[in-house]
């Protein structure tokens, strides 16, 4: 059995807590930053807290495994005396948002081959793709992740927000929206790209701007040019 330490009570910290919690072959606390003296008695003390925070908290970890959470983060920014290492699960987390780890990616690093094993051991109990990542490569992860997530996210809020304005529901577009997600499993995204910038539909963007508001417009006309050039820059 691997006995786990899981510090940080966000949304990274919960939802691990949970998915070891019902794995026989782990055992698993989950601590606040603020107490930390039962990691000593753990094979693995994971941090789950924000990247500013990260440094300070591990250096009070006396796991002979540190690992962080963090998308981008180094491996050295870890300052506990042991072994380092990093467990990032390549996913969206919100608390009460249940998900199923079994299919979410795990990227992990760690100085020596012995502790890449344990870490891999720890989250192949959970996940059935487990990645090994070095920080570099998890960099270029976690930003090409920010597009896909973070930023979309926000296409759908204003998309929201636009609907809202004209009293239409913002259910109307699930089905494309799954559509899209879904095309790019078969089809790489340039060659899914539609829509009148691709097109170079003068008429149809005329309209679109016409109905925006001054920062919706600012949006849209930076995201049609980004469109329109793209394919001239590969």
């Amino acid at each position: 059995m691997i006995s786990v330490a899981i510090i940080g009570l966000g949304n990274v910290g919960t939802h691990l807590y949970h998915a070891f919690k019902s794995n026989s072959d782990i055992h698993v606390i989950h601590l606040n930053s603020r107490n930390l003296k039962d990691t000593s008695n753990v094979d693995i003390a994971i941090i789950a807290v924000s990247d500013d925070a990260i440094t300070e908290v591990s250096k009070h970890l006396k796991a002979p495994l540190v690992v962080h959470t963090s998308g981008s983060a180094s491996m050295d920014e870890l300052q506990n005396i042991g072994s380092k290492g990093v467990l990032y699960p390549l996913q969206t987390f919100t608390k009460d948002k249940i998900v199923d780890f079994t299919n979410i990616p795990i990227c992990l690093e760690a100085e020596n081959g012995d502790d890449l094993m344990l870490l891999e051991k720890l989250a192949s109990c959970v996940s059935k793709q487990v990645f090994h990542i070095n920080s570099e490569q998890r960099k270029s992860i976690h930003v090409s992740a920010v597009f896909v997530n973070n930023f979309v996210n926000h296409m759908y809020t204003m998309a929201h927000t636009i609907c809202n304005d004209h009293n239409v529901p913002f259910e109307i577009l699930h089905p494309l929206i799954k559509e899209t997600a879904d095309k790019i499993k078969s089809i790489s995204p340039i060659e899914a790209q539609t829509g009148p910038a691709k097109r170079n539909d003068a008429k149809t963007i005329k309209k679109h701007l016409d109905l925006l508001n001054q920062h919706q417009q600012e949006i849209y006309t930076k995201l049609t040019e980004s469109i329109q050039s793209y394919g001239k820059k590969l």
